[in-house]
């Protein structure tokens, strides 16, 4: 198997068309075409690109990619990266809102399975098409309950915003910068919402709605999707795999 095989079946695989996105998704940068071993990452940086090529891979898959909606000057880090890339023989493919929403490999997926939670409908609608999941209780637990399972599942203490109610039945869960869809969240009548990172523009408004929402870090939710996959193409095509994590402290 080559690397452009590889890129088919994963266009295939996450169905890379199926959402309109600002991320390029698909191969960004191409190599000759060897496959030998495949990283995977949060996110493209220098840090990544010189792990990958310490490790002798020869493919790189990231959730964050190098190009958003926009042409830019191959000048500074875009530059700096993208001659790594070169220097290594490396491919790049970036996969942004397909792997978020995707039913079996998603960031919102594996975080409810790390939660011991099952999706019950889709939620958040983001360009067109929900991209988060919804998970109703059949018995009502309590915020407090919730935190400490976070707290032991992830080692990591959540910003919390207390300001709904005690008892939690109905929960959001849209990885990464998500706040942006409170007010949907808020419409759907849900005791929880859970993301990644805050913003000071969403403060007054989850309280004055009266919801609860954790944030988990935009990084840390969003490792579940590309462990997954890694995991998905090892098993598929037998080739070595490996998660880079380059925590950013978000």
């Amino acid at each position: 198997m080559n690397s452009f095989e590889l890129v088919q079946w994963l266009d295939t695989l996450l169905n890379i068309q199926a959402i309109s996105d600002d991320s390029l998704n698909g191969l960004q940068v191409a190599n000759s075409g060897k496959l030998s071993k495949v990283a995977l990452a949060v996110d493209v940086s220098e840090t990544a690109i010189r792990h990958a090529g310490e490790l002798h891979a020869d493919f790189l898959i990231v959730h964050h990619g190098l190009f958003w909606g926009k042409c830019e000057p191959l000048v500074g880090p875009l530059y700096k990266r993208i001659r790594l890339l070169l220097d290594y023989d490396m491919a790049l493919y970036a996969v942004h809102l397909p792997l978020d929403l995707h039913p079996e490999l998603g960031n919102n997926m594996g975080l409810l399975r790390e939660l011991g939670w099952e999706s019950s409908f889709d939620v958040g609608e983001f360009h067109g098409k929900p991209i988060g999941k919804a998970v109703v209780l059949s018995s009502p637990v309590s915020l407090d309950s919730i935190v400490e399972k976070w707290k032991t599942q992830f080692r990591e203490e959540p910003l919390v915003w207390r300001f709904g109610p005690e008892l939690i039945s109905r929960i959001a869960v849209v990885s990464g910068g998500a706040l942006t869809l409170l007010d949907q969240i808020v419409k759907g009548h849900f005791d929880l919402f859970i993301t990644g990172e805050p913003k000071h523009s969403g403060y007054w408004f989850a309280q004055e709605a009266g919801i609860n929402v954790i944030f988990g870090g935009h990084y840390a939710t969003e490792t579940f999707g590309v462990k997954m996959l890694g995991q998905a193409i090892q098993t598929q095509w037998k080739i070595e795999t490996v998660f880079l994590d380059h925590p950013t402290g978000y």
